[in-house]
């Protein structure tokens, strides 16, 4: 069966940033970003920016996990740096780690359009119910 949801998320940080979901479950979500416009000064891709795409892909994952009636908020994100960009789209892809009642961790890695790995990012979101 064919996924029909809207992924685009409009007047969200998703599409200030350009980020494109293109998968998205409770087990794995994925992801692409452009470099451009997402850069520091020196002309790298800002670390700031792979963190972004690191916690809004955890984030949607974990709320695909929480079910009806709840949602996920962020209580922790982490990233290593490995290396930059300068051009290109980035990918993003979130894979879980643990999927609990409460809990929802996920490992989120970034690589540029050759497969270089980027950032190393770990989320976990508290589970609560919608509108708490």
């Amino acid at each position: 069966m064919t996924d029909t949801r809207d992924l685009s998320y409009p007047g969200t940080l998703l599409e200030r940033m350009g980020i494109t979901v293109l998968e998205v479950s409770a087990q794995r979500a994925v992801a692409t970003m452009p470099v451009e416009g997402n850069t520091q000064p020196a002309g790298l891709l800002h670390g700031g920016a792979s963190v972004v795409l690191a916690e809004t892909l955890g984030s949607i994952a974990a709320h695909e996990h929480a079910g009806p009636g709840r949602t996920a908020v962020g209580i922790e994100v982490s990233a290593t740096h490995h290396r930059s960009a300068r051009s290109g789209l980035v990918t993003g892809t979130a894979t879980a780690l643990h999927l609990g009642r409460q809990l929802a961790s996920y490992e989120i890695v970034v690589e540029d359009a050759e497969g270089r790995r980027l950032c190393t990012s770990r989320l976990t979101c508290m589970l609560v119910m919608s509108g708490s």
